[in-house]
């Protein structure tokens, strides 16, 4: 028999019986969660929101910056301090977003669907199912969502989910009219066109997919196999599918698809400039120097491709290609100024690709560059004391007590309104204390 530390685990019963008691501690440990976002949203009340920042000093032209009350889930559940669930999921190693969806969760269970709550607390509902149902019904108004909890009473844990979601509909369309005509006219917004930059494999290969239009479908269709002909026509020796993928760039491109044409001096149609897409490269001086293949790093994909690649997209005679200085991440830069000047910012999204805030993935160039210490409170604006912070955490941390150091380039210590010590590394979040101290 193998080796293994489980206790009392010798025989096949043994093993399915302790497995079973793991899953369901594991469950009941999960709905205590819940249930502690809720007592964490009771301690953060709509009272708790201070209102002295919506006026003066800290707004513009009236307009609050301060932080709000908000709903996290539908009608009649309490609202929530704002900032509160970024220190509950800093707690939980849990983004933002994520925190904010398991207390609106936990409201809309234990507020608007009551019965199906009750039924998770008794262990008879899984809480998955319960969460998910909790979304669907938080555009409900608070008859709908109490006409769903008393027909799933009894049975939420046995009906398939293709039921729960049809109950849905019926309530919304009985209690809510004007909303599902409203849904009915915006069913297109479910169309979509995904290309999967974020996943491109070294080879600098990307998958693309979409939803579209049957009439849309159909034109792109024809589009692209035009430009597949087109390509053969002129001596492409690629296969029919690798055309096709070809075709679609240059109709990207060249922007096909759009009548977007300008009339020439001559009376004749001419294309227009093709767009411009900006992408940063990254690369080695080796990568640079040296004729073998190496790699590169794309910023906005947070992948690598190889340097090969690069050359080919550079060599593209339509391929604008800028280069831009290398910046010492090493070098000290200084301003008296407040603001941060063009250099400055560029390093700091260097050395600090995403936001500074604990379990925070949003990409530097899309945050603000904060004075770590404020400028007011002697706060140099240099590297040293710059960090990419996006919109909502840098909120949180002129508003809601958050504080940090920066402990190098790309280092942050924070501590949390109360007492949660956080270390984001370079990139990594990692709690420093397990537990806030006692108060």
């Amino acid at each position: 028999m193998a080796d293994h530390e489980l206790p009392d685990c010798d025989t096949p019963a043994a093993v399915l019986a302790f497995a079973q008691r793991r899953r369901a501690a594991a469950q009941r440990a999960e709905i205590d969660v819940l249930e502690a976002a809720l007592v964490w949203a009771s301690m953060h009340p709509e009272e708790s929101v201070s209102t002295s920042s919506t006026n003066g000093a800290g707004s513009a032209n009236g307009l609050v910056f301060g932080e709000l009350a908000v709903p996290l889930a539908g009608e009649g559940a309490p609202l929530v301090a704002e900032f509160a669930p970024i220190e509950f999921g800093a707690a939980l190693g849990m983004s933002t977003d994520s925190a904010r969806a398991l207390v609106g969760d936990a409201l809309e269970l234990a507020h608007r669907l009551k019965f199906t709550w009750k039924l998770v607390r008794a262990g008879k509902v899984p809480l998955w199912k319960a969460r998910r149902l909790a979304q669907l019904t938080m555009t409900l108004p608070l008859e709908g969502t109490d006409f769903v909890d008393r027909q799933l009473a009894g049975f939420v844990g046995k009906i398939s989910w293709a039921g729960i979601e049809r109950l849905v509909d019926q309530a919304r369309v009985a209690f809510d009219p004007e909303g599902a005509e409203k849904d009915r006219l915006a069913a297109a917004d479910g169309r979509r066109f995904d290309v999967h930059t974020r996943e491109a494999s070294h080879d600098g290969i990307v998958h693309v997919e979409g939803v579209l239009d049957l009439a849309d479908a159909i034109d792109l269709d024809a589009a692209i196999r035009h430009g597949a002909e087109e390509l053969s026509a002129l001596g492409s020796t690629e296969s029919l599918d690798v055309r096709r993928s070809m075709a679609a760039g240059e109709l990207a491109r060249r922007q096909l698809a759009f009548d977007l044409r300008t009339e020439a001096g001559d009376g004749a149609a001419s294309v227009v400039k093709p767009r411009q897409v900006v992408i940063h490269v990254h690369l080695s001086h080796a990568a640079i120097s040296r004729d073998e293949a190496g790699v590169a790093h794309v910023e906005e994909t947070r992948s690598i491709v190889s340097t090969e690649q690069v050359r080919d997209w550079c060599a593209n005679p339509q391929t604008q290609v800028t280069i831009k200085p290398v910046i010492d991440l090493e070098a000290h830069h200084h301003t008296d100024a407040y603001a941060v000047p063009d250099r400055l910012v560029e390093q700091t999204r260097l050395a600090q690709p995403v936001c500074a805030f604990p379990w925070c993935e949003r990409p530097a160039r899309r945050c603000d560059t904060d004075h770590v210490t404020a400028h007011g409170d002697g706060g140099p604006t240099c590297g040293c004391n710059l960090a990419p912070l996006c919109r909502r955490h840098h909120r949180a941390k002129t508003h809601a007590g958050w504080t940090y150091d920066k402990t190098d380039a790309a280092t942050y210590l924070w501590r949390s309104p109360h007492g949660l010590h956080l270390v984001k590394d370079q990139g990594t979040t990692r709690l420093v204390t397990a537990h806030p101290p006692d108060e």
